[in-house]
């Protein structure tokens, strides 16, 4: 049994209790990839515009053409005619002299006309040159901008496609017990497996009282089997004489857990008269007298004394001496035969406790059940005594007096994380209830109580800052009392309210259908229910397909006794590992493998794992989830796993099928641990959990640090030292890796 925690021994990351997972994308699609800039058209000196520059200058220059030509003329004409000897060739030569002279200025013109049109064309060129190498550096830049894009566009989309999709869902700190209100046997027995996943990891202890009567724990006996870890099983009242609970307490104990169970059948208003006949009877046949002895004593009460009765098997177990002194010693009590005859009827179904004990050696798992042929009132006597006497042994710190009993008892294990389940927790007065999360704060143990139906006793625990309520599937007119009751929790009444469509029992278009099924979208559907929340398609599909296959009992004992002997090859499993009471822990992923293929849960995720599938971009969620609210018509509608997990945060919806974590989109880190990893800003998540992360990457489905750029002409700060005040300097980058590295971690821690 659970022992109590030393003070001051801190739970790690490897002892956190998961309550199942819980589906959020923290990273936005990156969107389509950036398009690579392409260059501009080349621009260079047409030939039209060339010839249009030069039909301009020959326009221009027609007229000094024209002149030229006349005066070339006049020239040719003053040599004919001094050939012909009309003019004297004095006058001729000053005619050709004066038509050279004329033509000289005119020749120059058009020379310098035509060097004008070149040096023209020659800046256009140059022109043209400079545009041409101005637009090849922007092009330039604006491939060396597309490619640092498209790296940080690369870099994004492996992120979101290798990010996490699954975020575990554990209890926060400070929460010393966890209450779910409501399930079915399915939610259950996903919900008990998920959290002995917890404990196998961990190492830790786990002991589940199972009063429902359908061995909702028979995946976690699967499970812990496959990880070569044996359970210890009781299953009431066959197992009786086996069990050695509440055996080794001191005599006030266990007078008080006897007087629990009687008042637990009965009235509970003479449970301190009860307490008070027992320790009497315990100091005369002394504090290690079992049930049958005392059993025997109540029976000397109802006895006349000169009446030896040694044909009663009962008064056989005390001698004349022993009879004589239980009379004289309760001879002063008041209505003695009386209570002492209804005691002897109510303790009688325990007389065989510790008769046939088992060795005493420790078990890291133990389930206590009930059978399922047992009524209500047997649960209820059978469940009283269990958690009674698990409340004495989880009491903090040792009796008075050296007791053998107390020393007995198995030492602290500070190092190990202890939890321990109630199902059907409706079953145990509300005294008890309280008795054992009082015990269980005192001695830092971890306690998740399930409660089938909204009792007092439960919804008194969701005002309570030490308790964390969890709202599973309602039946009937439950979920209108669960639904107030929600709606009182700190955090929850800011998130949207409690409407949501479908509300109040009825199924409007676009919500899902009694049985489970989302309807087609109609008008004015909302999108999501009250603060976001939404149902993954994955989540009401394996409810569906599971079934009641995890908790219907066997046809034949015999071949599932076989079939678990063909994997586990006794006394090793069929890897060769030994199976024994209690493991040191186990690695995540060879978790992951035993979950898939030990449990249902398991092998009914991996046959719908392509729902999972991620979403194309623009596309997220669409199809996959379906909106909820908190509204009484909405928790009657929860799928079989769904579970509302009310933190001070607002209300989280958690799928408690452990089956996710086999999933390749699937990380034991929450989305608060994801959240804070690394130095970049990561932006707050809407209801759907998308979030921008800009300096954040993920590599294979776990957040990572990037580096920031150094400060100019430094390499950083120091490091900011653990336990360091607030403001305190932030680390540019990280310090250098001295010495070995590291051994390589797991993505799914």
């Amino acid at each position: 049994m659970p022992t109590p925690r030393t003070e001051g021994s801190p739970r790690g990351e490897a002892g956190r209790t998961y309550l199942g997972w819980r589906h959020a994308v923290l990273l936005p699609h990156p969107g389509p990839a950036p398009r690579r800039p392409a260059p501009d058209d080349t621009r260079t000196l047409s030939e039209e515009w060339i010839a249009g520059q030069r039909d301009s200058e020959a326009q221009t220059n027609r007229p000094l053409h024209i002149a030229l030509v006349g005066l070339t003329l006049f020239a040719v004409l003053f040599l004919l005619l001094w050939s012909q000897r009309i003019l004297p060739a004095a006058l001729a030569v000053g005619g050709v002299f004066a038509c050279a002279a004329i033509a000289a200025p005119v020749g120059f013109a058009l020379v310098q006309s035509r060097q004008v049109i070149a040096q023209r064309l020659a800046r256009a060129e140059e022109r043209l040159a400079a545009e041409r190498e101005e637009r090849e550096r922007a092009l330039r830049e604006r491939q060396r901008d597309h490619a640092r894009r498209h790296t940080e566009w690369q870099a994004a989309s492996r992120a979101y496609e290798a990010q996490p999709h699954w975020y575990g869902v554990t209890v926060p700190t400070g929460r010393e017990a966890v209450v779910v209100v409501g399930g079915t046997d399915v939610g259950w027995s996903a919900l008990l497996t998920t959290v002995g996943v917890s404990r196998l990891r961990s190492g830790g202890d786990l002991t589940v009282v199972d009063l429902t009567g359908r061995s909702v724990a028979r995946e976690l006996v699967r499970l812990a089997r496959r990880c070569a870890v044996a359970p210890r099983r009781w299953v009431l009242p066959a197992d009786l004489p086996r069990m050695t609970l509440g055996t080794n307490l001191d005599a006030g104990q266990r007078a008080r857990v006897l007087s629990a169970v009687a008042a637990a059948s009965g009235s509970a208003e003479d449970v301190d008269a009860d307490e008070t006949l027992l320790l009497r009877l315990l100091e005369v046949l002394g504090p290690d007298a079992g049930i049958a002895e005392l059993i025997g004593g109540l029976r000397a009460l109802c006895t006349p004394e000169g009446d030896a009765a040694e044909d009663d098997p009962a008064l056989v177990r005390l001698s004349a001496d022993q009879r004589t002194r239980v009379r004289r010693r309760c001879a002063d009590t008041p209505g003695v035969w009386e209570r002492a005859w209804e005691l002897e009827r109510r303790l009688s179904p325990f007389e065989t406790v510790g008769t046939r004990a088992e060795d005493g050696t420790y078990a890291q798992i133990k389930i206590i059940s009930t059978d399922r042929a047992s009524g209500e009132v047997a649960a209820r006597m059978y469940g009283t005594y269990t958690v009674a006497a698990l409340s004495e042994l989880l009491e903090d710190g040792p009796r008075e007096g050296p007791t053998a009993a107390a020393a007995r008892r198995p030492r602290p294990r500070p190092e190990r994380t202890r939890t321990v389940v109630v199902c059907g927790a409706e079953s145990l007065p509300e005294g008890e209830v309280d008795q054992v999360l009082r015990a269980a704060a005192e001695g830092g143990v971890e306690v998740v109580l399930m409660f089938r139906t909204p009792s007092p006793a439960a919804l008194a625990r969701f005002s309570d800052p030490a308790c964390l309520p969890v709202v599973m599937r309602q039946r009937g007119g439950a979920a209108d009392t669960v639904e107030r009751a929600a709606a009182s929790v700190p955090g929850v009444s800011g998130h949207g309210g409690t409407s949501a469509p479908g509300g109040n029992g009825r199924v409007e278009p676009g919500a899902p259908d009694p049985g489970g099924r989302a309807a087609g979208p109609g008008p004015g559907t909302a999108r999501r229910g009250a603060g976001g929340l939404t149902v993954h398609r994955l989540t009401e599909v394996i409810g569906e397909a599971v079934g009641a296959t995890v908790t219907e009992p066997d046809p034949d004992p015999e071949a599932e006794a076989e079939a678990d002997d063909r994997f586990f090859a006794s006394p090793h499993t069929e890897s060769g590992a030994m199976i024994r009471n209690a493991a040191s822990g186990i690695a995540p992923l060879d978790l992951v493998r035993h979950v898939r293929s030990a449990t249902a849960w398991g092998r009914a995720t991996a046959q719908a794992e392509e729902i999972d599938a991620p979403a194309r971009a623009g596309a997220e969620g669409e199809g996959a989830s379906r909106p909820i609210g908190l509204d009484a018509g909405s928790l009657r509608r929860l799928p079989y796993t769904a579970a509302l997990v009310l933190g001070d945060d607002g209300p989280v919806l958690t799928d408690t099928n452990p089956g996710i974590l086999s999933l390749s989109t699937a990380t034991l880190a929450t989305v608060e641990d994801s959240r804070t990893t690394g130095h970049g800003a990561v932006a707050a998540s809407d209801g759907e959990g998308h979030t921008s992360a800009p300096g954040r990457r993920t590599d294979g489905a776990r957040p990572r640090r990037t580096l920031p750029d150094p400060p100019p002409g430094g390499r950083g700060s120091a490091p900011v030292p653990a336990g360091a005040p607030d403001g305190a300097e932030v680390p540019d980058r990280v310090p250098p890796n001295l010495g070995p590295p590291p051994e390589r971690l797991d993505w799914r821690v």
